[in-house]
Order: structure tokens, then sequence, then C-alpha cells
């Protein structure tokens, strides 16, 4: 089975989900493209996942504003024409700064991301989300949040 050529153009991008506060658009799934997943992410100033970690690999390509990226022991601001890109199991955050931002992102195979936030903006309010659930969830798709128990 082979994938099939396709455009999205911006007039006919699906509904972005809003995930805690950050505004997430499937814009490829692993079942259109037989393996990896696009995103565009937005979000405000602040906004952004704690630490956590998962089995696929995750690129981000900064679009617009500053986002501070925290992977393993490193921390640092991508700038618009940035490319981050975190092998599978690498524990990593990022936040967007003054002002929000944009940018792609794209998981590697055996991504579950697009189910995972799929069930994130179906089933967790952003304005007062039920950290157990979300947890729950998370867990489900193979999302570990890392917790800081000092």
């Amino acid at each position: 089975m082979s994938a099939e050529a396709s455009v999205i153009f911006p007039e006919n991008h699906p509904q972005a989900f809003n995930i805690v506060g950050e505004r997430i658009t499937l814009l490829l799934t692993r079942n259109t493209t037989h393996g990896y997943e696009i995103f565009l992410q937005e979000g405000p100033e602040g906004s952004g996942p704690p630490p956590h970690k998962h089995d696929w690999d995750e690129s981000f390509y900064v679009i617009r504003g500053e986002i501070e990226f925290g992977y393993n022991d490193e921390q640092m601001t991508a700038r618009p024409g940035t490319l981050v890109h975190l092998p599978g199991g690498t524990v990593h955050w990022f936040r967007f700064n003054e002002g929000g931002g944009r940018m792609i992102s794209i998981t590697g195979q055996g991504s579950d991301a697009s189910q995972f936030f799929t069930d994130l903006g179906t089933e967790i309010p952003s304005a007062a989300p039920d950290m157990e659930k979300l947890l729950h969830i998370a867990g489900h798709h193979g999302v570990d949040f890392i917790v800081d128990s000092r």
C-alpha cells in the first residue's frame, strides 16, 4: 500500500485542538503518510508541555516567535528558521516566549502523537484540565511526563 500525494491549503486546515492552551493542527497523520506525522503548533506566551518523553523521534521547525527548548540537560532559545531534532526517548519540553510562537513539528516512525492529541483535545477541557485524566491518556499513548520529586 503506497501513500498518495497530499496538498493542504491554509483555508482547508483541519480544526485545531486546544491542548492545555496550545493550538495543535493535525496536518498529516501516519494513516496518510504510512509513517511520520506533521503538525502545526501555535501557542501564547508561557504555553507548552512539561518535561516528557516518548519512543518516537520528533523535530520542530520554528516559523514565528522565540521558543525555549529543554532536552536532557540542555536549554536553548530557538528563533525562526531553527530546527530542533529530538531522538525517541529524549526527555524534552518547550515554552513559547514573549508574544507566543508558531512551529511545524514532525514525528517519526511509530508516532502515536495524532491520536494522543485527538484524545486530549476531545477529552480534556483546556480551561481546567483534569491532570489525572491527562496523565492516564498520556500513558495510554506512550508519553511519560517527568515529575520532579524534589
